[in-house]
């Protein structure tokens, strides 16, 4: 019966989406049957700044900045703050505003291989409009929207640029400068305002890029509508037959970022203008063609190929080089979860992060590494020694869980999960410098926090009591086997790291790691706390033990557990990153036919039209998920392509394929990106 309820539950999602999502290119994403009462946005990022698509022509839903939060809103705790929407426009042709009432052929694409998501459509029998815009990889706080107009009669339009401030900000100044130079005009419309408590400084700006030469450009306008929005307009005179392009640039930085982001904004806008739109595309695209070296290439199944890219697509948006920044389960397509970062990080996201690109994962380890002192803080106001990791951290690293949630008090798997993204981030890169300046001071601290959290109730009975387990549905229970298994994991770890580095461990450590129980049911099937009884779970727990904590490693009982719990998920309600461990063990365990059936159940009824975003439930409407990307991302790479992450570095065991899957290629693997291949039978 559960078998049949979830065939019926991913016909129903497939059937409710447009027939062109379905497009077979392995890099373009395409809805040519846009209905706006059942449309959820794709998002375009560089991980600093995601701009979320609409389905109003020349509209984006929100933009948001990665690292601004502000206290206001649901839970008295930090949330995500919506920046200045620097990307809506008008445009007028003929004296009459194009809007989505008075356009056909309405056609919008997301291209994941240069990241640009483009708008086309015809106006009546007067124009073909298309426009696309850019989260410039190269520029962490710029953006580029490119328009083009093909007149099909003499016509005349009028472009503005709106810059609106969102609800929730205040003390809203509006600013229009123009500076003229011998070889260029730059007007500038600029905002800036406070985050709702006047902790942060928002501020954005922008300008127009014209392809007349300088003296030829139209001129500009700039108009005050009210306190909250002005814009800066233009108008131009187009013949029949020619094509006509301009576009806008500009930049979204806060006082989180920059110590002067009012006057930053304008520089930053004013480089992007200088630089001008042929350069600021060509270092973009540049910059998306290096981070596609690192790639999934799946041959026998097209559509898995394409959404495969697309969760990669995602996860390398969400994510940037050389920042402290870490990815909320949302990442930057909106304000879920407030922002926030939990374990969805660590153990979900992270690892696929880490195999293909060390560098856009260390930057999530350094998240945690700037937050080391703030967890201890955490860790001796709850009467433990070391550190202790918050469950929901936003930008100070205290705890931010809203009070009325249990996981904030309890949920203390989190600190092993930071210890281990640590622990892995050395094992892939060998850097024993990292390993010593950073990596060894989360592992310690850490280690010494479970040293202390242990109640020792005799040999082999050093128990972690009263804890929220990786199974949420679990409360206030003792020794969970997540839990104690990822504790151990920690202190093995904080203990191998010292031997590396020359450093004595604390003999604490593995006397405890050794004396943290792992509990059995009658029948054999480990138990995921002690009070556990085979009632239904919300997510895998016990399955975590054979990947990625290793505790378990005995073929027969890995079976044992895995044929159990995946009997104990309900067919609804549950996050989409349990069916990837399914996954991921299947496919080690040489079950290529079942691994599959649970691939396609992790994420296919979960997706919502038209461009296939992945929601956090089957038929959940909050995309975009992704902690369910990353886990469907390690259930590809280190299931079906047996990728294992070892102390010595990065190996491949053996696996199976999916009987339809010809051959899967990972390329760029590793420091060393390095390629590897798994054969289909």
């Amino acid at each position: 019966m559960k078998h049949a309820l979830i065939i019926i539950v991913m016909l129903f999602s497939i059937l409710s989406m447009s027939n062109d999502s379905f497009s077979q290119d392995p890099w373009k994403i395409t809805a040519t049957q846009i209905d706006r009462s059942n449309y959820y946005g794709i998002t375009v990022a560089n991980g600093m700044i995601g701009i979320v698509s609409s389905p109003e022509p020349f509209k984006v839903k929100e933009v948001v900045l990665a690292g601004a939060y502000d206290l206001y809103g649901r839970g008295r705790v930090s949330n995500f703050l919506r920046s200045f929407n620097l990307l809506n426009m008008n445009l007028d042709v003929d004296g009459r505003r194009v809007d989505a009432a008075s356009i056909t052929n309405f056609k919008q694409e997301l291209d994941m291989q240069h990241a640009a998501f483009t708008s086309s459509f015809d106006y009546g029998d007067k124009a073909t409009i298309s426009y696309t815009y850019y989260s410039l990889r190269q520029l962490p706080f710029t953006v580029l929207m490119d328009v083009n107009i093909t007149a099909k009669k003499d016509l005349t339009i009028t472009g503005s640029s709106v810059m609106e401030a969102p609800d929730a900000l205040k003390d809203v100044q509006n600013y229009y400068n123009e500076i003229d130079r011998p070889h260029v005009v730059l007007s500038l419309l600029t905002s800036s305002a406070k985050s709702p408590t006047g902790k942060l400084m928002l501020c954005a700006s922008n300008t127009f890029l014209f392809a007349e030469p300088h003296g030829q450009e139209p001129r500009v306008i700039h108009e005050m509508w009210d306190n909250n929005m002005h814009l800066m307009k233009f108008s131009k005179n187009i013949k029949a037959g020619e094509q006509y392009r301009y576009s806008i640039a500009g930049s979204s930085i806060t006082s989180a970022h920059h110590d002067d982001p009012l006057n930053e904004a304008e520089r930053l806008t004013i480089f992007a203008r200088l630089e001008g739109r042929d350069r600021l595309l060509k270092f973009h695209q540049q910059a998306w063609d290096s981070l596609w070296k690192s790639d999934i290439v799946i041959d026998g199944d097209a559509q898995a190929q394409q959404d495969v890219h697309s969760m990669l697509y995602h996860l390398y948006s969400f994510v940037r080089e050389g920042t402290a920044n870490s990815p909320s389960p949302m990442g930057l397509s909106g304000l879920g979860y407030n922002g926030h970062v939990f374990w969805d990080a660590e153990l979900w996201m992270y690892p696929a992060l880490l195999v293909l690109h060390p560098e856009l994962a260390r930057s999530m380890v350094e998240y945690r590494f700037q937050r080391l002192d703030a967890a201890k803080r955490n860790a001796f106001a709850n009467g433990f020694k070391g550190a202790m990791y918050p469950w929901e951290s936003a930008e100070s690293g205290v705890e931010e869980t809203p009070v009325w949630a249990l996981s904030g008090p309890f949920e203390h798997h989190i600190t092993a999960d930071v210890a281990i993204a640590a622990w892995n981030y050395y094992a892939v890169t060998q850097d024993k410098q990292w390993l010593h300046e950073k990596g060894y001071p989360i592992l310690s601290a850490t280690a010494d926090f479970w040293a202390s959290r242990v109640e020792r109730n005799g040999a082999g009975h050093y128990d972690i009591k009263n804890v929220v387990a990786a199974d949420e549905w679990a409360e206030n229970v003792d020794n969970n086997a997540f839990t104690n298994a990822a504790a151990k994991a920690n202190l093995q770890y904080a203990t191998q790291a010292a031997g590396i580095l020359g450093i004595t461990p604390n003999p604490e450590w593995m006397t405890v790691a050794n004396n943290i129980p792992i509990l059995k049911l009658d029948n054999g099937v480990t138990q995921e706390h002690a009070t556990y009884k085979g009632e239904g779970i919300k997510q895998a727990d016990v399955n975590l033990l054979a990947y990625p904590l290793k505790e378990i490693t005995d073929v027969k009982q890995i079976r044992k557990d895995l044929e159990y719990y995946e009997t104990r998920i309900p067919n609804e309600g549950t996050p989409a990153m349990t069916q990837a461990v399914f996954t991921l063990l299947y496919a080690r365990l040489g079950d290529g036919s079942k691994a599959y059936q649970w691939f396609k159940d992790a994420y296919v009824p979960n997706l919502n039209p038209p461009f296939r975003v992945i929601a956090e439930t089957k038929g959940g409407t909050n995309p975009y998920f992704a902690t369910g990307a990353g886990g469907i991302l390690q259930a590809v790479l280190m299931g079906f392509g047996g990728l294992e992450i070892t102390p010595k570095g990065i190996i491949q065991i053996r696996s199976s394929l999916p009987a339809n899957w010809n051959k899967l290629t990972i390329t760029g693997v590793g420091v060393g990106k390095k390629t590897y291949n798994r054969e289909g039978k």
